[in-house]
């Protein structure tokens, strides 16, 4: 009842006039038994900021205010130094937040920004957290320990070993497990409540458990959930092919990893008899099961999206949907939308009907078997009636890829890496991960078909999420050319007018000149670019050089993806029509689902990014005293950043050196007083591993020769100014 009252006092201000309580209670005419309901619930919208009290007692929405032009709430990111972030959804840049700034937000939290330099949405803007306004993750994860007979906490992330009392049903834990626990309000000393068990620290997996707890993911589904699991069918019913378009016997397939089980897009492709390609991309109808409000909706969006570690898959949907009845799996009738695309022969899109439908894939193919066909002239068994067809849809890529190239598209070709585990989580090795025609096939057709989509919801003006990605960081980038002015790199670019074009140009050098560390350079250009969110301002893709981008094609492990879906359906598919009521609805939702996705978005990427590291640590624990060629990836005043040619990433601690160093923070140098050696980013090192730590996630390397990259004219400045 609150929610309703919340929208409805929300769209009642939305004129942009100031009210008084009772002019508010008698607009919603809900009757004098739930004044007080809704005097509460004009309280609650104060204080979570979402209401503004005016000097005279009256109240509009925050974002009408003066006050809205200093402060503004999102969700707050922190880094591995003090300071953080805040994201915002509507805007292009995000809110930097000094380390004395931070108040007591945590990863995650949704807070109030008071804004303290610069401009709103601009780059150069900091801000001060005034309040948070709802944590992000309430619970904390620590490990239990007895002293004096007395049960305590040490939080895992905590950089000191301060003890925490621990409180509540504790009779069954022992020193060593895992917990979650929640801070109580204790003014004497601190204190907080058990929540969960998640393990003990000795149990294989326990540490990915860990990580999964400390960014707020759960590995469990709630009762309301599996309650509602128990009316979704297995398999698809005939009543629910009414008014859908059968493509059963078309001939349609998937194409995935080796071990993927929760398949969301299939493939089809005609050659037309004027030379043009008819393009299919089928998705699973994700939305026709998960209805909008159930347990499963509110379950997937809290969660926001699935979350792919080194032994195992998070879902954002439980296994009967996400391998089960939503999952495309070949020979069985399933549910989908369809993006029906067709494409000339220079891979331009002429038109596209997007529509209900019913597939049955005729077959389960695997990226290794489907490269061997479009790279290698190789027809695995099962694969020959499919080969010629597989052979014309890597035409018809290899043809968008080149257009979109032309229009502007951006590859940085990143390496990623991919760390192969036992049974029990332990790691046997870790190797670059390979990115072949069958993948690059199937990331341009989802494009296509995610552009589709979006330019027909955005046409037709009606409220949508967007997958939007705003322009390069200036400052960064001429940064970064210094940089390269130091490995010998000279790029003459305009930077007053910086393009897709200027950012192609400039990783067509590196790659010419400096073929040795494209790697790591290719990586710090990425740094150089604003980071991609969802919202419902669409600014466009500025790495795709598309007006038009959203996310449609992967809803069994994305929210926005889902949401999308259910758009099309409301929008276009609803055999009542499109009413007012429905547009209201959606633009009153949409904001926070952007923001709450992008939030739960950054949580999923640094959780990956935690057991990656974790694991990395825990490989380089069996290889002490080992020395592998590597690539200086970062400097910093306190030590050097060495990448492996597998993706492992460690540091030279600036005491190490037989000499000292000076810090050129503008060009990201350390230089030797002695020896007036160089070191920058792309320098060629040997290193040995001399210190790993699984529990800090961290490696510690030391210079064992160095190949230095000569560059004279650069020296001889060197030795002038220093």
């Amino acid at each position: 009842m609150k929610e309703k009252i919340r929208k409805e006092i929300s769209e009642l201000l939305s004129d942009k006039k100031a009210r008084e309580a009772i002019d508010i209670l008698k607009s919603l005419n809900y009757g004098k038994e739930l004044d007080s309901l809704i005097i509460e619930t004009i309280q609650e919208m104060v204080d979570d900021y979402d209401l503004y009290v005016t000097k005279h007692n009256r109240y509009m929405n925050f974002c009408d205010s003066e006050m809205s032009h200093d402060f503004v709430k999102g969700f707050f990111q922190t880094t591995k130094g003090e300071y953080g972030f805040v994201i915002v959804s509507d805007f292009k840049e995000d809110i930097f937040i000094p380390g004395d700034f931070k108040g007591s937000a945590l990863n995650g939290d949704l807070v109030l920004v008071k804004i303290t330099k610069g401009e709103i949405n601009n780059k150069k803007c900091e801000g001060k957290i005034i309040k948070v306004l709802k944590r992000g993750n309430e619970s904390k994860v620590g490990e239990v320990i007895i002293q004096n007979k007395k049960m305590f906490v040490r939080l895992i992330s905590s950089k000191n070993n301060d003890l925490i009392y621990l409180t509540g049903d504790t009779c069954r834990l022992v020193p060593g497990d895992l917990v979650t626990i929640k801070f109580l309000d204790n003014k004497n000393y601190p204190s907080c409540k058990f929540l969960k068990r998640i393990g003990n620290k000795n149990d294989p997996g326990s540490d990915i458990e860990v990580v999964l707890a400390e960014n707020g993911f759960e590995t469990e589904f709630p009762e309301d959930v599996l309650e509602e699991l128990k009316t979704i069918p297995t398999e698809v019913l005939d009543n629910e092919l009414v008014g859908r378009r059968d493509l059963r016997d078309k001939m349609i397939f998937t194409i995935d990893g080796d071990d993927t089980k929760d398949i969301d897009d299939a493939i089809s492709l005609d050659k037309l008899e004027d030379g043009c390609y008819e393009l299919g991309v089928h998705i699973a109808d994700v939305s026709h099961y998960v209805k909008e409000n159930s347990p499963l909706d509110k379950e997937a969006r809290k969660r926001g999206t699935s979350v792919y570690l080194a032994d195992r898959v998070v879902p954002m949907l439980p296994h009967q949907l996400s391998n089960g009845i939503c999952s495309l799996n070949p020979g069985v009738d399933r549910l989908t939308l369809s993006c029906v695309m067709k494409l000339d022969q220079k891979g331009n899109l002429i038109n596209y009907d997007i529509f209900e439908s019913v597939i049955n894939s005729k077959k389960q193919m695997t990226y290794k078997n489907v490269n061997k066909i479009i790279e290698q002239g190789e027809i695995p068994e099962g694969y020959e009636e499919f080969a010629d067809n597989l052979k014309e849809m890597k035409k018809l890529a290899s043809i968008v890829r080149k257009n979109k190239i032309n229009k502007g598209y951006i590859d940085f070709d990143v390496d990623e890496s991919k760390i192969i585990v036992d049974e029990n989580a332990n790691v046997i090795d870790i190797q670059k991960r390979y990115r072949g025609a069958g993948e690059k096939l199937i990331e341009d057709f989802m494009i296509l078909a995610n552009e589709a989509v979006a330019t027909y919801i955005s046409n037709c003006n009606l409220p949508g999420i967007y997958r939007v990605h705003g322009a390069v960081n200036d400052e960064r980038l001429r940064k970064f050319l210094s940089i390269l002015e130091v490995l010998g790199i000279s790029v003459k670019e305009n930077l007053n007018n910086i393009n897709q074009k200027t950012i192609q140009r400039i990783i067509k050098t590196i790659k010419e000149k400096r073929p040795d560390c494209f790697q790591v350079l290719s990586v710090y250009m990425v740094s150089c670019m604003a980071k991609a969110k969802y919202q419902t301002d669409n600014i466009g893709h500025f790495a795709l050089a598309l007006r038009n981008y959203t996310h449609f094609t992967s809803p069994i492990r994305r929210y926005p993806d889902t949401t999308t879906h259910r758009l099309l359906h409301s929008y276009f598919f609803n055999p009542k029509g499109l009413s007012d009521e429905t547009i209201t609805h959606f633009e009153n939702i949409l904001d926070e689902i952007c923001l709450t996705s992008s939030e739960r978005e950054v949580a999923s990427v640094k959780c990956e990014r935690e057991v990656d590291d974790m694991k990395m640590a825990e490989y380089m624990e069996n290889h002490i005293g080992e020395t592998y060629p590597g690539t200086i990836s970062g400097i910093a005043s306190f030590g050097i950043f060495v990448m492996l040619e597998n993706g492992i990433e460690g540091m030279i601690r600036l005491e190490t050196f037989p000499e000292k160093m000076y810090y050129d923070s503008e060009k990201e140098m350390l230089i030797g007083l002695r020896t007036k050696r160089i070191f920058t980013i792309g320098t060629k090192l040997n290193v040995k591993v001399v210190k790993a730590s699984k529990e800090l996630r961290q490696i510690d390397f030391e210079e064992e020769k160095v190949e230095e990259y000569e560059n004279k004219k650069e020296k001889q400045k060197i030795k002038k100014k220093y």
